[in-house]
């Protein structure tokens, strides 16, 4: 009778700089060194040395840890980051993803007062991917809520899945936030699904970003569908440490995500044939 055994896709699990917030870009890198992190994804925003490519580059070098994937500042505090033109913005985020040797650039959706940008995005973020090899991967949202009052703060649509791109990016907080069933919007993604940002949520109106496993995401169930699935893009733990009391807490809130995706991506035993 055959064995059962654990198939381990090809993805590499990477830490978001902004999960170590309010600590900086360097310290990221270190604990992601220290804590066994295949890379780390950088946040650009407005801590000069995640703007530069120089400094960033000798981070990587001095702790060996890659560089996977450059999110762009896309965030209401980093409307002047990298010029107040959001196309700019992409483009220098092309540019350092391609210097830094970073296979992916994520990329919110326009808020919807950016009323040009918008209009052209879903063509202007093809005709940017059909120039480089480096994969643009446009990321879900949610709604904006307070109280009983809902605003639909992005367009074309938070729900990127209503829009054609050629990458998608799945945050599964941002699922939470939308009140969303995060699965299905994986299966609208389809093949197309070339990163993840693991958080998890339990539904507020805030985009909580928890440690995976202390919301009610289907975090595990994701990894273990990427695991069967082969899937080859990266996992970027991508969480709220902001609470945590001191350095200690934070690592082992970092830690803890690291296991718990690592276990959840070779949970999916295969059945060998018999020989």
């Amino acid at each position: 009778m055959a064995e059962p055994v654990v198939r381990i896709p090809d993805a590499k699990v990477a830490l978001s700089t902004a999960s170590v917030y309010p600590e900086s870009t360097a310290t990221a890198f270190e604990i992601a060194a220290r804590l066994g992190y295949d890379g780390v994804e950088v946040m650009v925003w407005n801590d000069p040395v995640s703007q530069d490519i120089d400094a960033l580059r000798r981070l990587s070098d001095y702790h060996g840890i890659p560089i996977l994937a450059v999110h762009a500042p896309c965030l209401l505090i980093t409307q002047r980051v990298w010029s107040t033109d959001p196309w700019t913005k992409l483009q220098r985020a092309r540019a350092a993803a391609e210097k830094l040797g970073a296979g992916a650039v994520v990329v919110h959706p326009p808020f919807r007062w950016q009323r040009q940008y918008a209009r052209d995005f879903v063509q202007g973020v093809w005709r940017m991917a059909d120039e480089t090899d480096v994969r643009f991967a446009v990321e879900n949202m949610y709604p904006w809520r307070y109280r009983d009052r809902e605003m639909l703060a992005y367009a074309p649509d938070w729900d990127v899945t209503k829009d054609d791109y050629r990458h998608f990016t799945i945050d599964l907080s941002h699922a939470a936030t939308a009140r969303t069933d995060a699965l299905d919007m994986v299966d609208r993604m389809g093949d197309r699904l070339g990163h993840v940002h693991l958080a998890d949520g339990l539904g507020s109106n805030k985009d909580e970003h928890l440690v995976p496993g202390r919301g009610s995401q289907p975090c595990a169930e994701l990894l273990e569908r990427l695991a069967r699935t082969g899937f080859d893009g990266h996992v970027v733990i991508e969480v709220n440490t902001r609470r945590a009391m001191s350095g200690a807490e934070r690592e082992a809130d970092l830690a803890e995500a690291l296991a718990f995706t690592r276990l959840h991506l070779a949970a999916s035993p295969v059945k060998v044939p018999r020989r």
